[in-house]
């Protein structure tokens, strides 16, 4: 894989999140990160809410990236659920995984990207 910049995320609010990718800062209402990228979290384009939760679709982009390790946040007040059907498809791809509440995702994302693993996730930055 080629060299990518380090990609994190800075700061986190209610309804926004801060994500810097080498000297770049970006602001995202909802995001989907992986090395070196990030990008608008848009629900409509899948048709995401908080039930039926994330779908496959949501986390197939982060698999063209090649992460080693994939967050899932919840939201702050663990709302957002997961299908079945994606928990299924994620481990079939034999990727570790986590589904965590926002604050504690974005620790986490933090953590495992200054190890130098390469990580992606969705994080949902409110409920």
């Amino acid at each position: 894989m080629e060299s990518v910049q380090r990609t994190r995320i800075t700061d986190l609010s209610w309804g926004t999140i801060e994500v810097k990718i080498g000297e770049k800062t970006m602001h995202f209402r909802d995001a989907k990160i992986w090395p070196g990228g990030a990008r608008e979290w848009d629900w409509n384009e899948t048709g995401t809410g908080h039930s039926p939760g994330i779908q496959i679709a949501d986390v197939e982009e982060l698999l063209d990236h090649e992460p080693e390790v994939i967050i899932l946040s919840r939201g702050q007040n663990r709302r957002l659920q997961i299908k079945q059907e994606t928990r299924a498809f994620l481990e079939k791809q034999g990727i570790p995984f986590y589904l965590e509440e926002t604050n504690q995702a974005v620790k986490h994302f933090n953590d495992l990207s200054q190890e130098g693993k390469q990580v992606a996730g969705l994080f949902h930055t409110t409920c």
